[in-house]
């Protein structure tokens, strides 16, 4: 039986960028160029220097960490005390994401980790970051940001829009005061 209402229309999904395609391909190529080049080092070298170069690889990455966030931490009190807030990071955050690949198993994050260790090669990268961030900004438009923190809704198939919030109860969990209001006005 039908009512003469039109069938609902779905919205389409919106297309994959091609990041969120090939990204697990270029992760997956990666982990098995690493094993390879493991593999051949340890059949020239041997297995007990492939072992000793992955835990040099592990303290020296831990040891640079350590050290990028000491210095942040240094540059945050200092800029605090004088009261304001640092001014740039210093390269302290390429500094961790170079701690972090020498860190993680395999001889190609070892040396992409030590080249973001050389002070120029920071430089450029941060440089390069904060144009392409105050270029994605000013792309953004007025008000776009801000609209990213509403709270979720939910597109039912009519089209209308239905406004909510997820309250998970768990069967163990008792209530621990009266809930707040859902909408603050």
């Amino acid at each position: 039986m039908t009512t003469g209402a039109p069938p609902p229309t779905y919205p389409t999904r919106p297309r994959r960028s091609r990041v969120r395609t090939f990204l697990p391909l270029g992760v997956a190529a990666w982990l098995v160029l690493e094993i390879w080049l493991l593999t051949v080092v340890a059949d020239v070298a041997g297995g007990l220097t492939v072992f000793l170069l992955l835990l040099a690889g592990l303290v020296l990455g831990s040891v640079v960490i350590k050290r990028a966030g000491r210095r942040a931490f240094q540059a945050l009190n200092e800029a605090l005390q004088r009261g304001g807030t640092p001014e740039r990071g210093g390269g302290n955050g390429l500094m961790m994401l170079g701690g972090l690949l020498i860190m993680l198993p395999g001889l190609i994050s070892d040396a992409l980790g030590l080249i973001l260790l050389i002070p120029p090669v920071q430089k450029a990268l941060s440089s390069y970051a904060e144009r392409t961030f105050d270029r994605k900004l000013r792309e953004a438009g007025q008000g776009s940001f801000g609209d990213a923190f509403q709270q979720a809704r939910m597109h039912r198939p009519d089209g209308k829009v239905v406004q909510g919030e997820v309250i998970r109860d768990e069967p163990g969990d008792a209530p621990q005061g009266p809930r707040p209001p859902l909408n603050s006005s």
